[in-house]
């Protein structure tokens, strides 16, 4: 059997034979880097990471040989070309689909409801992807349907992040969620949250949704945290990176 090793740590087995190690801390070198990080210091570098920096210096000044990091005069590193084309080709080649799906599959999982993922189109939302759940009755909405934004959680939210006035879609910004009972089809409630990719951009929300005898109020809110956690998720999955899923607060109770 194998051996595994911190990223610190003496490499064994397939890793020190195959180098896997060294690529594993390249990477997450060029990971340190964010939408808000245009450049970072060696020492921030070594502190993102938990990498010494004498080995962060190295790995950095080899992916610098191949455009991957630029060293500025300052002594501060910064992406380079290369890594700009590998993000160039990943939009290019980017199946939403193939994305999606399986995070809303592991949300129907986790929570036993039917999954959705909604778009703006005008004035209206628009389910793009959309995984069943496994109960017998649930809530059914065909893939392409067209749905009003200004009723149900999904319309909402895409409404609150797209800057939508209002003290309710300040409330929904503040929350990161909003939850719905009968306000589109009576009986039927939901929850959602937005999913964003590059630079913050608003893509569409996440909702699970099924009857309002299971989707009660304190149920939804039980499950709000989830559906924040696959919306982050899917955001970083859709921006090509990834990163812990961020956590909310459990709000006071309250009627849409």
């Amino acid at each position: 059997m194998n051996r595994k090793s911190n990223l610190e740590g003496t490499p064994t087995g397939d890793d020190a034979a195959g180098g896997v190690i060294a690529v594993t801390r390249a990477l997450r070198i060029l990971e340190a880097f964010g939408i808000n990080d245009p450049q970072l210091s060696l020492a921030e570098l070594s502190r993102r990471t938990g990498i010494h920096k004498t080995t962060v210096l190295r790995l950095a000044r080899t992916l610098a040989a191949d455009n991957y990091l630029v060293q500025k005069e300052d002594g501060n590193w910064r992406l380079g070309r290369a890594a700009g084309w590998l993000g160039a080709c990943y939009q290019a080649t980017f199946n939403v689909q193939e994305v999606v799906e399986p995070v809303l599959r592991e949300l129907t999982i986790k929570t036993g409801e039917s999954a959705s993922f909604y778009v703006r189109e005008g004035q209206q939302r628009t389910c793009l992807v959309r995984v069943e759940g496994p109960q017998a009755i649930r809530h059914h909405v065909r893939i392409g349907a067209a749905l009003p934004l200004d009723s149900g959680s999904p319309g909402r939210v895409i409404l609150a992040f797209s800057g939508e006035p209002g003290e309710l879609y300040e409330m929904i910004r503040r929350r990161g969620f909003h939850l719905s009972l009968g306000e589109r089809e009576p009986e039927v409630s939901s929850v959602s949250a937005p999913v964003f990719g590059l630079h913050w951009r608003l893509l569409g929300s996440m909702c699970i949704s099924g009857p309002t005898s299971r989707l009660s109020e304190a149920r939804l809110l039980e499950l709000a945290q989830t559906v924040v956690d696959a919306a982050t998720r899917l955001s970083y999955a859709m921006a090509g990176s990834q990163r812990p899923a961020m956590h909310i607060e459990k709000p006071s109770t309250w009627h849409p």
